[in-house]
């Protein structure tokens, strides 16, 4: 793999900003929501946005400083003066609207009136949430951390969570929201997004308490395979045990593997060839700990 190294402090900032949002990525979005001093609402979207701790529930986005004039934006000012906002998520349903409330409009100039969105009234802030996205956050500002004074530097939000609305239609219990749901956007650079839908989605079960063996714990002919990929090594690794000498020597026997052991035709290293392209066959139908006994009883 060759490489091309950037120094991003010999960037213009242009092309700073252009590197970092490609390669930082999938970003969800905070469609934040403020007031200010005179009750006037700002809507806007904001891509440097995350959750930060959950005792106490704290998320955090950025608002960036203009890139020409260094100014800080509305939403900043807003912040400031009513340390408040409204947290809505943004789903497939709305993107365009999501997208129409990144201009920049005047200060005092409605977004939801722009973008033709439904105002939903707060319980415990004053800014309004989204009535059309899925999932609405009232916080309250905690801290602003200004990162810089130039054009493009960040200016650190810090919300706490105070109530979190959830259209019922993306709940998948009590406490739990159903990710195939809800259909999220995310940031990419330029004017890419993503969708988190459909075949987007997939499951990666997680280590749990007891550990994984490693990909390290894998015999050498195995790590080096050029059939498998790191994904597939991956797999193996995460698996709780190595198999035992009963199971390599069952996987043996199976049908289709017995063939391909005893096939005189076959060069040694066509006989490997084929075992690993059996066992990343069953690596893809789940049957990690089959695979790494069949791998294990070739290569040892």
């Amino acid at each position: 793999m060759e490489r091309i190294s950037y120094d991003l402090n010999k960037l213009t900032g242009r092309e700073r900003h252009g590197l970092l949002l490609s390669v930082v990525g999938p970003r969800p979005i905070a469609w934040a929501s403020t007031v200010d001093a005179q009750g006037r609402v700002n809507l806007s979207p904001f891509s440097f946005f995350n959750a930060f701790s959950t005792s106490p529930p704290i998320v955090i986005f950025s608002s960036g400083r203009r890139a020409r004039e260094a100014g800080i934006k509305n939403t900043h000012e807003n912040v400031l003066e009513v340390p408040e906002v409204a947290i809505s998520v943004v789903s497939h349903e709305v993107v365009q609207q999501m997208s129409l409330t990144s201009n920049e409009y005047d200060r005092g100039i409605n977004e939801f009136e722009k973008a033709g969105l439904t105002m939903m009234k707060s319980k415990r802030i004053t800014p309004p949430g989204v009535a059309e996205s899925p999932v609405v956050m009232e916080c309250a500002v905690t801290q602003v951390i200004p990162l810089g004074r130039e054009g493009g530097a960040g200016n650190l939000i810090i919300a706490e969570v105070l109530l979190m609305h959830v259209d019922q239609r993306v709940l998948a219990g009590k406490s739990s929201v159903d990710t195939t749901k809800l259909d999220l956007i995310g940031r990419m650079g330029g004017n890419w997004y993503t969708r988190a839908f459909g075949d987007a989605l997939f499951e990666i079960p997680k280590p749990g308490s007891e550990l994984s063996i490693g990909v390290d714990s894998l015999p050498k002919a195995i790590r080096e395979s050029h059939i498998l990929s790191g994904n597939d090594l991956g797999k193996l690794g995460s698996l709780k045990s190595l198999p035992s000498q009963e199971e390599k020597s069952a996987i043996r026997q199976r049908e289709g593997v017995k063939e391909v052991l005893q096939a005189v035709k076959l060069t040694d290293a066509e006989r490997a060839c084929q075992v690993e392209k059996l066992a990343k066959e069953w690596i893809s139908k789940r049957r990690e700990q089959e695979a790494l006994a069949l791998l294990m009883s070739f290569h040892g």
